[in-house]
């Protein structure tokens, strides 16, 4: 009598406790477990791929192992979603993991990086400009095949779900069957496990989408750094000696690069002369100096703290940094920031340009919403003025923080006139160029970098009758240009290639800043292959503008055996 009733055109989308069925209507089991073994084979490629490449696996045990473990990833999934199989959580759960698997897969398969916990706030603190790069068609492919199309099949078919109480039955008999199994296989495999997972620490952060979910999961341990009332004071003793009679105010421009690598630096031996302009004038190039992060947001807020990269890392408060304690001496300071994605809250308390208004300065220097780093250097002059002449009659220090080389679409920084180095790679695409056109591409990019500071030292040079002038150049972090098949940076700390953190560190002081300094940049290039890194950048540039301060450390001063009649 109530079929009698129905509608004729009535479907079944999704089937009530108490309703017949359709034909090809799946359990919420299964559904789960078919998504789990997508995941665990298709969706961690890069992870099975990391595997196949450890020779100790290499073997029928090695087989059997990756098999086991297979075993255990799926098996962990179908216990998370155990949890969420409910009648309105299961399919949205689904998505989340499908389509985060997808896009997982995709970077890691395409760039060689992992997803840790430095990568997601990497992704967080992304911006439109800097995430259209990384939009291409093979994305957009992986995302509809690995993500969309099991999705839409599953989404597509009808479940059968039983009552309330019987549903969360079977959710704990799934639960209990899938932590069984996975507590089994891990069992069986443990010692070839363990051994693994020590010896290949990277390996865990390749277990696509859970890598996803627990680095979003310990970002509550350790947050991105806050701004404004968060932040504690430093140096609060910080200030400067008198100028001499007669002295000039320093004026030192502070240049943050971006994604440079001191092995391609001509000054640094490189075989290409990316570096003609730098290498003409009279420069300090420190070669063995490493970075504090593989990444701009771990790197720029380490490297201005005085805390130093262990200490940074481990820290219970954030504080404020080196910009702050410049500010706090009484010296004029002032951001320049040509990214988009900001200072990583180091400039907040000071006054700063940000991108959009250097674009207004020098239009035809821009293009599809960035500038070339050039464009730092116009009408600078009144931009100075405008600063406090009290503060001014004391120093200034100008930051500027660079486009550089930021990856993956090199070509297009720079312009037309700096494109020495040819073929260059010019999709973001990275792996679909032959190396060769990619580190041209990157190489192009260093090349009108050595502009960029030699035109800086230019600028400086012109102002030698009202300032004493000096610039000084470091870069946050390095990049890898697809050796063994990485690309781009962010990598663990711990694992990741040298190239990502070996960074250049350059030095001009013009002849009136020594003279009344009393650096001497001879000495300095004693320690040009000592081993240096960005914890050392906080107390050198202390040390530079002799502020004095208790936080200044003198043994993480570069400049403190520098000094005119040091031994």
């Amino acid at each position: 009598m109530l079929a009698n009733c129905a509608s004729p055109t009535a479907t079944w989308a999704e089937p009530g406790p108490l309703t017949r069925p359709p034909r090809g209507a799946l359990r919420p089991a299964t559904a789960i477990i078919l998504a789990a073994l997508w995941i665990a084979s298709i969706a961690n490629l890069a992870l099975w791929r990391a595997l196949a490449g450890l020779p100790e696996l290499a073997n029928g045990r090695g087989l059997a192992f990756g098999i086991g473990f297979g075993v255990m990833i799926a098996a962990a999934h179908v216990a998370l979603l155990s949890l969420l199989a409910w009648r309105w959580t299961l399919k949205p759960a689904l998505a989340l993991f499908l389509l985060s698997a997808a896009g997982g897969a995709y970077f890691m398969l395409s760039y060689g990086v992992v997803i840790d916990r430095t990568m997601m706030v990497n992704v967080l603190l992304t911006d439109t400009r800097e995430a259209r790069e990384l939009l291409s068609w093979r994305l957009l492919g992986a995302l509809l095949l690995l993500g969309v199309l099991p999705l839409a099949l599953l989404w597509r078919t009808p479940l059968r779900w039983a009552t309330p109480l019987r549903q969360a039955g079977h959710n704990a008999i799934l639960l209990v069957a899938a932590c069984a199994l996975l507590a089994g296989a891990g069992g069986l495999f443990f010692q070839d496990l363990s051994a693994t997972m020590r010896n290949h620490t990277q390996l865990r952060y390749l277990i696509n989408p859970l890598n996803s979910f627990y680095a979003i999961a310990i970002m509550g341990r350790k947050p991105i750094q806050r701004s404004g009332v968060a932040v504690a004071p430093l140096g609060e003793d910080a200030h400067l000696p008198a100028l001499a009679a007669g002295a000039r105010p320093p004026l030192v421009i502070m240049v943050l690069g971006e994604t440079a690598r001191a092995d391609h630096l001509g000054l640094n031996g490189y075989a290409r002369d990316t570096t003609p302009r730098l290498a003409q004038e009279n420069v300090v190039s420190l070669r063995n100096v490493w970075s504090c992060g593989t990444n701009t947001a771990a790197s720029v807020p380490c490297m201005f703290s005085n805390l130093g990269r262990e200490a940074f890392e481990n820290r219970q408060t954030n504080t404020e940094g080196l910009v702050d304690v410049l500010q706090r001496a009484g010296l004029a300071v002032l951001w320049l920031d040509n990214q988009a994605g900001g200072c990583k809250g180091v400039c907040d308390r000071v006054p700063k340009v940000d991108y959009r208004q250097l674009q207004a300065t020098a239009p035809e220097l821009c293009a599809d919403d960035e500038c070339f780093d050039e464009i730092m250097l116009r009408g600078l002059d009144e931009r100075i003025a405008q600063l406090p002449a009290e503060r001014r009659a004391r120093g200034v220090v100008v930051f500027m923080h660079q486009m550089g080389s930021h990856g993956p679409a090199y070509y297009k920084r720079t312009p037309a006139g700096f494109k020495k180095f040819m073929p260059e790679c010019t999709t973001n695409a990275l792996q679909q160029c032959p190396r060769e056109q990619v580190v041209n591409a990157y190489d192009n990019t260093l090349l009108y970098t050595d502009h960029f500071l030699a035109s800086t030292i230019d600028w400086l040079k012109q102002r030698d009758n009202q300032w004493a002038p000096a610039m000084v150049y470091l870069s946050d972090h390095g990049e890898s240009l697809g050796e063994n098949n990485l690309y781009l940076h962010g990598l663990p700390y711990r694992f990741a290639p040298d190239v990502q953190k070996h960074v250049p560190w350059i030095f001009w002081l013009s002849p009136t800043f020594e003279q009344q300094s009393g650096v001497k940049l001879d000495f300095l290039a004693r320690q040009q292959g000592e081993k240096l890194s960005h914890d050392h950048y906080f107390h050198s540039t202390l040390g530079l503008l002799g502020v004095q301060t208790q936080v200044h450390d003198p043994a993480r001063d570069v400049f403190t055996s520098c000094r005119a009649g040091a031994a």
